[in-house]
């Protein structure tokens, strides 16, 4: 049989349905370790790229790490609705481009926004049927633990880190899926499964 006469023989096969991701926690909890894991178990997940008004690090591409951007072009997306969401972090902003989420989920591709909170809030008024994830840690003094371990924040870093984790933890509920991450392994398996 040819396609053409395959294809008229089957004409209620689905086409590809995107989706869009969204993928938080507060910082420290691992999320980033298992959305890695995650994204090298399933390629055919997309990652995200933001736009950022900082400058690149060595070895950071553009287009592939962040779509680097001047202050005045930043805030230009910010008045003309092309960002999905955005924050100033540190004196420098970061956000998601819509353009390039909304051709990849009409394309029929899975993309991942891995954003904070106040993101994640802000993608629901685009993309209201956005899956939204939330990465739990087992508890706050577990969080503390693996923020410490890092060793790269003074006391004081610390302290505001956990005063926001409390925070982030309490709007958990606002996600369609909570998962803790006690262990990766059984972290990623429910990923796996609230995806899949």
């Amino acid at each position: 049989m040819s396609k053409s006469a395959a294809a008229a023989a089957t004409p209620t096969q689905p086409t590809a349905v995107g989706r869009l991701i969204v993928f938080t926690g507060p910082s420290g909890v691992g999320k980033g370790t298992l959305l890695r894991q995650l994204l090298a178990r399933h390629p055919e997940l997309h990652l995200s790229v933001s736009a950022t008004t900082r400058n690149p690090r060595p070895g950071e591409v553009n287009g592939q790490h962040y779509f680097f951007v001047s202050r005045p072009e930043f805030e230009q997306m910010v008045a003309d609705q092309q960002l999905l969401e955005w924050a100033e972090f540190a004196g420098n902003c970061y956000g998601t481009p819509r353009g390039p989420v909304e051709a990849q989920v009409q394309a029929g591709q899975w993309v991942v926004l891995e954003i904070e909170l106040e993101g994640a809030r802000q993608v629901r008024n685009f993309f209201p049927e956005a899956l939204r994830i939330f990465i739990l840690p087992p508890s706050l003094g577990e969080l503390e633990n693996r923020i410490r371990q890092r060793g790269q924040d003074p006391e004081a870093a610390i302290s505001r880190r956990l005063d926001r984790a409390t925070a982030e933890i309490a709007a958990a509920d606002e996600f369609d899926v909570q998962i803790v991450n006690d262990d990766l392994d059984q972290a990623l398996a429910e990923l796996e499964a609230a995806l899949f």
